[in-house]
């Protein structure tokens, strides 16, 4: 007998275990056990007077009435023509193509019952087949009482399948004619068919499992045993067992992944921090009078509860997710101020040295004379800010390094220059992670451990991509959510339109014109590419205007940044001052540049995505997206963020060289038709696998969810969450509870256990 804890190889034996190691990472039964079906190939797909819809994947069972071979009409070769009768009553058998018509039929014949699975295919209206199926010939019915017959024929995946069923007696026939038959994610060396043949040894000498969930929980939801779900997903024998399983461990996958969050929750929650509680007379106080606006309701609301976060014993562990524009920055200050008036450092890390210098010149700007300390004509309570980025000079560099270790800077701004093991700060009290998604757990784990021994620094993590609940509730369920959903005053419409440059050509010489147009008004615009040259040295053409070598290319071409910059700077936009920004221009230069957008000394930016975030130009009102099929829904909202920041309507022109039918213009229109962008994040996680954000979001590693949906069910994620904080509250490690950890470790894989553990 076997549990679910013993190994595979003990069971199945070393070969076949070992196979499926290396395809799945499987050791133990339980792992196996939630390795689910795909779908089901059923014979319930009903032959009635509906056709099958096309593409369906059908299994249908009958007797051929006619195998007839024919010549192929263009090749050398035959087809198989076969009719089978599947007594549907329709008065038409299913029409079957088999292209390899001499191979098969010496075994596909008249007469015989078969199986056969395949994808219904309509040449025209109306009339429909299945092209080369997998089949599978069926004893007839005397012989069924037998139960087994020893020799398998047939083809495809049917007779994988019938292999799998084979025992010591021969093929059991009657297991291939049932209703559900599992599909089950595979590899080119472990076939479904593999996998079934051990899913059903497995089961054979399954033990009774004590169920991880409470009877009361079980039957207030209406779920079924663990034992019954496991056996059922992979051995339904209607459709209600397999929508029953699926409940119940869909609610174990939303289970797991929040008994992970809930102990580090704890985790967190046991951590000393210093309080840091807001001072009347502070620096953040003195801030706050001199604002030449009103902060909106909604901002005021985030800063009171970050404040109330930072005055307790135990760390702060706080998302900010706003709109583009929502004004996070202004909060994420008014919060490192009230740590600075409590004698503290902020480290405030940003993924890219362009989005750190402008953060350094914005909270300077926003500062004025409260962050020049040391400097002649600072204020009464001003603090330092400084910047650590990679490019810097030595005697730069060290000269900020020196202010953050003597705690002199009471804000350092930085990249991940600021992890090194050379950084050190005097008194480090809060860490700022902007669009934390692009940090992995290790790297802001290496700068919170900058803080003094036996402390935690608070952590307030901030995004521009707005997280429907569900997700954030799943992949950052163990933070306090803080939302920024009204922009503030001031802010400018933004209007987008698709340019489709194949079928309208000359739209894209009125996007440039526009430009012109805009500039004239004395506006600013940016033209964004999704590549910087053809090559690493980003080569395709240099600066000075000659064309390096360009090796020739297959499939759709993309515009580089470099080109665009010469295309235009001496074609439409000639009587303008254009630059260009990209990542591999040396620091200096990206900066110079950047300042010279800022300050209005260059018209237009040709630029990659070097902008996506941070970049804070208000007289920008026109953006040109180049190739915007290339980007993200998510990275396009982002972009299009940077124009309308001023007192000015924004224009964002989408440029794509798409079919007007495909499903990237049909992305480019959504993205156009809306700047809402909690709608635009829904639709970015059902164009992509829901499971790719969860690991993006946790550690990068491969899909773990396979039947919970991020998006669709909020009702099962929330009470998996009050379950999951009720047991760790109660027993921290799960030592009460071995059968939930058990549970939780298989559901999650350990690299991502191990993962998450870290943060």
């Amino acid at each position: 007998m076997a549990t679910l804890s013993d190994r595979l190889d003990h069971i199945l034996g070393v070969k076949a275990a070992g196979s499926l190691v290396d395809a799945f990472d499987m050791h133990t039964v339980e792992d196996l056990l939630r390795h689910y079906p795909l779908r089901y190939a059923t014979q319930g797909q009903p032959l009635t007077e509906d056709e099958p819809e096309d593409g369906t994947h059908i299994t249908v069972i009958g007797r051929i009435t006619k195998a007839e071979l024919r010549p192929m009409r263009n090749r050398r070769g035959s087809l198989l023509k076969v009719v089978l009768d599947t007594g549907s009553g329709t008065g038409r058998g299913v029409d079957v193509t088999f292209f390899n018509g001499d191979k098969v039929k010496y075994v596909v014949r008249e007469g015989l019952r078969a199986m056969m699975s395949g994808t219904v295919s309509y040449w025209r209206p109306g009339q429909w087949n299945l092209n080369h199926p997998g089949y599978l010939i069926l004893p007839e019915n005397e012989d069924e009482s037998v139960g087994a017959v020893k020799t398998v024929r047939g083809g495809g995946d049917l007779r994988g399948l019938a292999q799998s069923a084979k025992g010591a007696e021969g093929v059991d026939t009657s297991f291939m004619e049932r209703e559900f038959i599992p599909v089950y994610p595979a590899t080119a060396k472990v076939q479904s068919w593999d996998v079934l043949a051990c899913v059903r040894q497995v089961l054979d000498q399954l033990d009774p499992i004590d169920d991880p969930l409470p009877d009361d929980l079980r039957s207030d939801r209406s779920l079924m045993k663990i034992s019954d779900a496991l056996r059922l997903i992979h051995l339904p024998e209607r459709k209600s067992d397999i929508d029953q399983a699926q409940e119940r461990l869909r609610f174990d996958e939303a289970l797991a992944l929040q008994l992970v969050l809930a102990e580090r929750r704890h985790e967190v929650s046991g951590r000393a921090a210093r309080p840091c509680p807001p001072r009347p007379d502070g620096i953040a106080a003195e801030f706050e009078k001199r604002l030449p606006f009103e902060l909106t309701a909604g901002q005021k609301q985030v800063v009171s509860e970050i404040s109330a976060d930072m005055s307790r014993t135990h760390p702060m562990h706080r998302l900010l997710q706003g709109e583009v524009g929502s004004g996070k920055t202004i909060v994420a200050l008014e919060a490192m101020l009230q740590i600075v008036d409590a004698g503290l450092q902020c480290a405030l890390l940003a993924p890219t040295e362009v989005l750190a210098a402008q953060h350094y010149r914005s909270l300077r700007g926003m500062l004025g004379d409260l962050g020049n300390a040391g400097e002649l004509g600072a204020g009464e309570h001003a603090t330092k800010v400084v910047l650590v980025t990679g490019s810097m000079s030595a005697a730069t560099k060290k000269a900020a390094l020196l202010e953050a270790m003597t705690g002199e800077a009471g804000i350092v701004i930085g990249t991940h220059a600021l992890i090194q093991d050379n950084v050190e700060f005097f008194d480090l009290g809060m860490v700022v992670v902007d669009e934390q998604h692009r940090f992995g757990v290790e790297q802001r784990d290496a700068l919170r451990a900058k803080a003094k021994a036996g402390t935690s620094p608070h952590l307030l993590v901030m995004t521009a991509t707005p997280i429907p609940r569900t997700i954030a509730m799943t992949t950052l369920g163990d933070l306090e959510t803080s939302t920024l959903s009204e922009l503030p005053r001031g802010r400018s419409p933004i209007t987008s339109k698709v340019v489709p440059r194949k079928q309208h050509p000359n739209w894209v010489d009125r996007a440039w014109e526009r430009i012109v147009e805009e500039v004239k008004a004395g506006r600013q615009a940016y033209v964004v590419c999704s590549r910087i040259g053809d090559d690493e040295e980003g080569a395709g053409k240099t600066r000075n205007g000659k064309k390096a070598a360009e090796p020739e290319k297959e499939g759709p071409t993309t515009q580089a940044a470099i080109d665009v910059f010469e295309m235009l700077s001496t074609g439409p936009l000639s009587e303008l001052r254009v630059g260009l920004l990209h990542g591999r221009l040396p620091a200096d230069e990206k900066d110079q540049v950047m300042r010279a957008f800022n300050d209005g000394s260059v018209d237009v930016l040709v630029c990659t995505t070097v902008v996506e975030v941070g970049v804070d130009v208000p007289n920008a009102t026109v953006m040109v997206i180049v190739d915007a099929d290339r980007f993200g829904v998510s990275q396009l909202h982002q972009l299009r963020g940077r124009i309308g920041r001023g007192k000015h309507p924004g224009l964002c022109l989408l440029i794509t060289d798409s079919a007007p039918s495909g499903s990237a213009m049909a992305r480019l229109d959504a993205v156009a038709a809306t700047t809402d962008g909690f709608e635009l994040a829904v639709l970015d996680l059902r164009t992509r696998r829901e499971g790719d954000v969860l690991g993006a979001a946790q550690s990068g590693t491969a899909r773990s969810l396979k039947l919970l949906s991020l998006l669709d069910d909020l009702e099962v994620i929330t009470a998996a969450q009050e379950l999951a904080r009720e047991v760790v509250e109660a027993d921290p490690g799960l030592r009460k509870h071995p059968g939930l950890a058990s549970m939780m470790h298989a559901a999650v894989d350990s690299e991502r256990l191990e993962y998450l553990a870290k943060s």
